[in-house]
């Protein structure tokens, strides 16, 4: 048996089986990752706002979860919902724990309320129709509003301060303005959903309640 044509054909069969790795590809995805990990610790990504880097996220997401891991986040995303954002890690040690990367928000009454409000107006959305995409006027939510806030003898001034809540909302990315501000409309963001969960959608009513006799408290101390 010729032994040199063996090795040969095994050196030929080898090369058939593996294929080098692709220096372009790597130097590539080295590329994409700090955009996408710099887009996440800004706040939230959304497929429909930035679909290309959308796409380099979900092509990325076990080195993202590695590298976030370190600082103590973790990677949250809904590939059928089109958002991820980063979370912090809860840990039960103190003396372990690294100091927050995410700050925690303390919401005031009136904000928390309207995110509620918001939450309930998504799920029944969802229930009723077919689109995606919840909008509402300024209007509408000024309405929607209004039913659990303290009655006043200055409606103007409570419009404004709920116009200063819508704001606070679009700030913390659960509301998208539409348009022109004088004509804005908004459209509900749906990581509210991660926001505000079903568990808590079924204490709703519970929850208004409260919110309802905490206005009603606020308008007597006025």
């Amino acid at each position: 048996m010729d032994r040199s044509r063996g090795a040969n054909e095994t050196s030929h069969l080898a090369v058939g089986r593996f294929s080098p790795i692709d220096s372009n590809e790597v130097n590539e995805s080295v590329d994409k990752l700090p955009p996408v990990l710099i887009a996440l610790m800004k706040g939230v990504v959304y497929k429909d706002s930035d679909a290309e880097r959308w796409h380099d996220l979900l092509q990325l997401q076990a080195r993202i979860r590695e590298y976030v891991g370190v600082l103590g986040l973790e990677l949250v995303s809904d590939e059928a919902e089109g958002y991820a954002y980063l979370h912090q890690r809860p840990t039960d040690d103190a003396s372990t724990a690294l100091p927050r990367l995410v700050a925690r928000r303390q919401l005031s009454y009136p904000v928390s309320l309207l995110l509620a409000l918001l939450r309930k107006k998504l799920a029944e959305f969802d229930a009723t129709s077919a689109d995606t995409r919840l909008i509402l006027g300024r209007d509408e939510i000024v309405d929607i509003c209004q039913v659990f806030l303290p009655t006043t003898s200055n409606e103007a001034k409570q419009i404004d301060r709920i116009d200063a809540h819508i704001s606070k909302i679009v700030e913390l990315g659960f509301l998208r303005r539409l348009g022109a501000k004088g004509d804005a409309k908004f459209e509900v963001r749906r990581i509210l959903k991660a926001f505000v969960d079903a568990q808590w959608l079924h204490t709703f009513d519970e929850r208004l309640k409260e919110y309802y006799q905490l206005a009603s408290d606020d308008g007597a101390d006025r």
